[in-house]
């Protein structure tokens, strides 16, 4: 039995380096953003796959995240427990204007790297004042090798729904775009995982028309979407819970004769990375709740898929 699971870890970001003059704006963004918040920050997240290999005997051996700024950081926290420096990292430095990327990390003593790639996306900028062209998050495809089975793996973290979701377009291009890759790999017969913070939830429109092939054929399924309506969330806005993070899955993993089958699907939500406010009981605890440092986890809970022969 394996576990592969998705974490929006809310702005890991290296500690600022002091401002020359108070008012400069900082690297991360975040208030205070210092050595020793770093620290308790990585030692947070690294705990949540401690509870999360309490809970299981076992450590996911895929993990795709989001809101990582470098490389560095993510070396850093794979050196602590419960990692111990057994797992690989896949990353790239995108174009997004805050710095945040997406990653994956993988045992190394399971699984093994074949190939990987950055896909990177341009949108035209009809503002004069700045560049011809906007950026935004990679997409991450890694391609690894568990056993006798190649998994194809695409991490994800869509434009927000800022600004009344003036990014909406960029998420439908997007995700056309991913969906054309996905279809070709199905339809050559490999596994497919798509993971990430989609920045929808599983029965928005985008999110439903990916699951299928051009002639409307179920290519991918999204455990998620019954996760969702029976009012299970990863994340919140204000009074709303939502699911922006998901997994889903090519038909391939819903056969009962590969090493790799969909067994089920679940969000982390112990009590110990949850809210100790009694007014957000049962929401995440987050790292900073606008510029007030919390000493939280993450502002997401982890999400996960079971896979493997029951």
């Amino acid at each position: 039995m394996e576990l592969f699971s998705f974490y929006n870890v809310e702005n890991l970001f290296l500690p600022d380096p002091e401002p020359r003059h108070k008012l400069d704006p900082t690297i991360s963004g975040l208030r205070n953003w210092d050595e020793r918040k770093y620290k308790n920050k990585l030692h947070k997240i690294a705990h949540v796959f401690q509870l999360i290999k309490e809970q299981n005997d076992f450590l996911p051996f895929i993990i795709g995240l989001s809101e990582v700024s470098g490389r560095e950081v993510l070396e850093d926290l794979i050196q602590l427990e419960p990692f111990n420096s057994e797992y690989g990292i896949v990353h790239y430095n995108s174009k997004d204007e805050r710095k945040v990327d997406v990653a994956l990390l993988y045992d190394k003593n399971k699984v093994e790297l074949i190939d990987s790639e950055a896909i990177t996306f341009f949108f035209e900028n009809n503002n004069k004042n700045t560049e011809n062209y906007d950026t935004t998050r990679d997409v991450l495809y890694s391609v690894l090798k568990y056993k006798d089975e190649v998994i194809n793996v695409f991490t994800a973290h869509l434009p927000s729904k800022r600004e009344k979701d003036i990014n909406r377009p960029k998420r439908i291009f997007i995700l056309n775009q991913i969906r054309d890759r996905i279809l070709n790999l199905v339809n050559a017969g490999e596994h497919v995982i798509l993971c990430g913070d989609f920045n929808e939830n599983p029965d928005d429109e985008n999110l439903v028309k990916i699951l299928y092939g051009n002639s409307q054929e179920k290519v991918l399924e999204n455990p998620f979407q019954q996760l969702f309506s029976t009012g299970n969330y990863s994340t919140f806005h204000y009074k709303s819970g939502l699911l922006f993070d998901q997994i889903m899955l090519s038909e391939s993993f819903f056969k009962d004769d590969g090493i790799l089958s969909f067994q089920n699907a679940g969000i982390f939500r112990c009590e110990k990375i949850s809210s100790h406010d009694k007014k957000f009981e049962g929401r995440p605890f987050r790292t900073y709740s606008g510029t007030r440092y919390l000493g939280g986890y993450s502002d997401h809970f982890p999400v996960y898929v079971t896979l493997g022969k029951v």
